[in-house]
């Protein structure tokens, strides 16, 4: 990472990141962040992860949801736990995949002809996202596509019916393939009121390459990472999200985030390059980028990655009871 900057961050409390832009990661619970991302002593004091990574962000986007329906219980829980500690916090969640991939989307491309949603599926997802919206924190549902999912007239009108069966959620679409990237998709979703997701993944074939438009009032950017070796052949899927920016790549970044946040009323960045909480890494990179202040990490993760400390100070040590902000 390069040690040299255009600009000098500075420690004050008091000046925080734009209520307008939030910044977060891609998910919370991965086994490789204990000890990296979370302190060992969480489990011994019965401390929530998401009451933790709340202390240093604003959103967080569920991934889960995309595996299967959020249960009401659960988002009423998660929305108890961070609304102790940060009573900002919201949450945007990705959209089940049986309505935006192909039952064997690794084995054939996936399409509108292939996309089977199940009978409950869309009663299950509503109670979910239902239970966040009636909170106030649910900042969006992601509709994410497959690089596969390419733009024809068939895939144009299932994405229309899609967007209509949930409109009422902010919604924002991310399409990978490049082929939506021209200003017919960017009219069209600007007449729906859906957000366009501005994504950074590696370049190969006709993927998407990273743009900076706002078609509504959320505006929405989500960090894949380049690792090129491993994302698309890699056997374990988390390998293709072994990836760190470096302070280049992210001041790229900030100038295309600081354009959408000047057109939309709310933007989410979402680091998605989360193996071994890299995306923690970037994240808190990108919230001092952004603001010109330095941040506060958790002290695990300024050991794991040293070159943070150029950006962050380490949070009190939650250890100990008299200093933790969740005591």
């Amino acid at each position: 990472m390069s040690s040299v900057l255009s600009w000098t961050p500075v420690s004050d409390p008091l000046m925080e990141l734009p209520a307008k832009i939030r910044v977060g990661t891609a998910g919370w619970s991965y086994k490789d962040w204990n000890g990296v991302f979370y302190p060992d002593y969480l489990t011994a004091r019965k401390i929530h992860p998401l009451e933790y990574l709340a202390q240093f962000f604003d959103v967080v986007e569920i991934n889960t949801s995309f595996y299967g329906p959020i249960k009401p219980e659960l988002a009423k829980i998660w929305c108890r736990k961070v609304a102790a500690v940060n009573p900002t916090f919201v949450f945007t969640a990705k959209l089940l995949k049986s309505f935006t991939h192909s039952p064997l989307s690794v084995m054939e491309p996936t399409s509108a002809t292939n996309i089977r949603p199940g009978e409950q599926d869309e009663a299950q997802t509503r109670e979910g996202l239902d239970t966040l919206a009636s909170e106030g924190r649910l900042g969006a549902l992601l509709i994410q596509f497959p690089v596969s999912y390419k733009n024809t007239s068939l895939n144009r009108e299932y994405l229309e019916r899609l967007l209509r069966q949930f409109i009422e959620y902010p919604r924002v679409v991310e399409v990978r393939h490049e082929s939506w990237n021209n200003a017919e998709t960017v009219a069209y979703l600007a007449a729906a009121n859906v957000g366009f997701c501005n994504i950074d993944q590696p370049q190969i074939g006709r993927s998407l390459s990273p743009t900076e438009h706002v078609t509504a009032p959320v505006g929405y950017i989500r960090l894949h990472g380049r690792n090129y070796e491993e994302w698309f052949d890699s056997d374990n899927r988390n390998d293709r999200y072994n990836y760190l920016y470096s302070a280049a790549e992210l001041l790229d970044w900030k100038e295309k985030i600081e354009l959408v946040a000047h057109q939309a009323e709310v933007t989410y960045v979402v680091t998605n390059n989360h193996f071994e909480a890299k995306a923690g890494v970037n994240a808190l990179q990108l919230k001092t980028l952004l603001s010109g202040q330095r941040v506060t990490a958790p002290e695990p993760l300024l050991r794991r990655y040293p070159e943070l400390k150029q950006f962050a100070d380490p949070a009190a040590d939650s250890s100990d009871p008299n200093l933790s902000l969740l005591a």
